[in-house]
């Protein structure tokens, strides 16, 4: 049974089980933390400093290439600087900030979130396809649209499988590079999407000719900054500015799809379906959130720091309201309080293994019809 238009449609439930006392447990036990300790769960200097270290990643390599003092190859260089950048700042600024989780205050969210521009991006799709479709559905298939089928990528077990598929973990992580390319044109179709009067996410106080004026402003906004501007200014060909554009593009897109690719499409990490009727999901919440859910590579500090903590993927799908500079702080407690209510607490150790772990995922998934539920 199909259900493409779920998202518009279906209202899931999450089911109160014999673990339903786990998340008010380990909320408890994160709250004394903070308390004992006397630690704002919100950002701090060092979500400050590095704040500034991906937007200068960013903007710095950017503006070395407007300068037109270097060689192409140095320019190329640099675009390849600006999609580590930008790939900074979704993770680490943007992120957080688009969670609620940087500053109690909410213009400081609001204008940290609009980071997310910077990356061609609309923040108004993000926030339901990210904050209310993968954190509530995470890995509930037509759902969770960060585990839909995308072009030729099969990631979930109850996706209609092709034959091309069993090639996938060989061609995927060449398409990953796509992600955030796609986002250019796609943030068309989900604004209008989202804000139909039939949409299930179309709140009484949402515009849509708001919506749309704000992603078309943004959006050429963006287009004549990264392409119009260099054009003006640097005298070069038009096919080096698409290549200059392309890499920095590629280069985000890759490094944010595989980050989230190792929190979810890996060992150990349940893949779930619409129930028939609709109705209740197997597991509370939490649960849900734990079973679906994978950490990787817990005790790399250069990787945690780039990626904005999102290596602790478990503890920002239980916690998406406190900041990632906490979660390395908070995962034992996360950890012990799993094991007390013997829940499982997925954890891939090095950042190699949780790529192997995908890699093998992903050939898995090229080669199989269905998979229960508890995948």
């Amino acid at each position: 049974m199909s259900h493409r238009n779920a998202p518009q449609t279906v209202s899931l439930r999450f089911s109160p089980n014999r673990k339903e006392d786990f998340f008010a447990t380990l909320r408890k036990n994160v709250d004394n933390y903070f308390k004992e300790n006397q630690v704002s769960k919100y950002a701090n200097h060092h979500f400050a400093i590095k704040t500034a270290a991906m937007l200068a990643l960013y903007v710095v390599p950017f503006v070395l290439i407007l300068s037109g003092y270097f060689s192409a190859w140095m320019m190329l260089f640099f675009a390849f600087l600006v999609g580590v950048g930008k790939a900074g700042i979704g993770m680490c600024i943007m992120h957080d900030a688009n969670h609620g989780a940087t500053s109690p205050h909410k213009f400081v969210n609001k204008l940290l979130g609009s980071s997310m521009y910077l990356l061609g991006a609309s923040v108004f799709t993000w926030k339901i396809q990210h904050n209310v479709l993968h954190h509530t559905y995470t890995n509930v298939h037509d759902m969770d649209e960060d585990v839909e089928t995308k072009f030729i990528i099969r990631l979930s077990p109850y996706a209609k499988l092709k034959k091309i598929h069993r090639y996938q973990h060989i061609y995927a992580f060449l398409l990953y590079s796509f992600m955030t390319f796609s986002m250019l044109f796609k943030d068309f179709v989900k604004v209008f999407r989202y804000t139909n009067k039939n949409s299930q996410f179309k709140k009484k106080s949402t515009n849509q000719f708001k919506e749309v004026a704000i992603l078309f402003s943004t959006k050429i906004t963006y287009l004549f900054v990264a392409l119009v501007l260099p054009m003006l200014l640097l005298d070069i060909a038009w096919w080096q500015l698409v290549i200059g554009f392309c890499t920095a593009h590629f280069t985000t897109g890759f490094i944010l799809s595989v980050i989230f690719q190792m929190a979810h499409v890996v060992e150990g990490t349940e893949h779930h379906h619409i129930p028939e009727d609709g109705g209740n999901l197997e597991n509370s919440w939490a649960v849900h959130q734990l079973r679906t859910t994978s950490d990787f590579a817990r005790n790399n500090k250069l990787l945690s720091w780039y990626i904005g903590g999102l290596n602790f993927q478990i503890e920002h799908h239980l916690f998406p309201h406190i900041c990632h500079v906490h979660y390395k702080a908070i995962s034992e407690i996360v950890k012990n309080t799993a094991e007390q209510f013997n829940l499982p607490y997925n954890d891939k150790p090095t950042f190699r293994s949780a790529i192997m772990s995908h890699l093998k995922t992903l050939k898995e998934l090229g080669s199989m019809q269905m998979q229960p539920s508890a995948a």
